[in-house]
């Protein structure tokens, strides 16, 4: 394994092709359609759920193997059927075109791989193991959502707010170390607020 540069992407409106039409495959589609992506699906056969959303447009589905031009004009690519031989060839043709992929059960041969993602409003905090261990991923997520509460999602957005009025050279560490998520935490968002500001302010200049 190499080491890999973790990013988040931002596929509203792209097209992502998902090939395969089982659990996997389902639950990659769900992601990526709360992720606004423009889904393709390509199976012979698909879920209950895929073709649900296919009825309602939500995701376009071809019945049929998959081709090596499918992934043509594609910006992520899923491989998410049980068969290795197939998975592999979503892999070469996705190489050739230049298309991060990700392939299930092979995170050597993926350009890309899912991570286990805890969400607390804006704040998103991913866990990866490289492919190796995805089971492992969701149970470390699993027990930062125990210390990692929704308070942290207001946070950011207070962090976000006063952004915009700070002023260069403030203390960002000092501020978010004062205290306010324990503000957020009782219920005193005006005075997290507000305390948030006063350092930004005090520690400018």
């Amino acid at each position: 394994m190499t080491t890999t540069y973790p990013v988040s992407l931002t596929l509203d409106g792209r097209r992502v092709l998902v090939v395969g039409g089982g659990k996997l495959a389902t639950r990659r589609v769900a992601d990526l359609l709360e992720a606004g992506a423009r889904v393709e699906v390509v199976s012979p056969t698909v879920s209950q759920e895929i073709a649900a959303w296919a009825d309602q447009k939500k995701v376009m589905v071809a019945l049929r193997p998959f081709e090596g031009g499918d992934v043509t004009g594609a910006w992520l690519c899923i491989a998410a059927t049980d068969d290795p031989a197939v998975n592999r060839a979503v892999v070469v043709a996705a190489e050739r075109e230049h298309c991060f992929v990700s392939a299930a059960g092979d995170g050597a041969a993926s350009s890309a791989r899912p991570m286990s993602v805890l969400r607390r409003g804006d704040l998103e905090v991913a866990v990866g193991t490289s492919g190796r261990a995805p089971a492992a991923a969701v149970w470390i997520r699993q027990q930062l959502a125990t210390l990692v509460g929704p308070e942290y999602g207001v946070l950011i957005d207070l962090v976000a707010e006063a952004r915009a009025e700070a002023r260069p050279g403030a203390n960002w560490q000092a501020a978010l170390d004062s205290g306010i998520l324990g503000s957020i935490r009782a219920g005193r968002v005006d005075e997290a607020r507000k305390g948030l500001r006063t350092c930004l302010s005090s520690s400018s200049g």
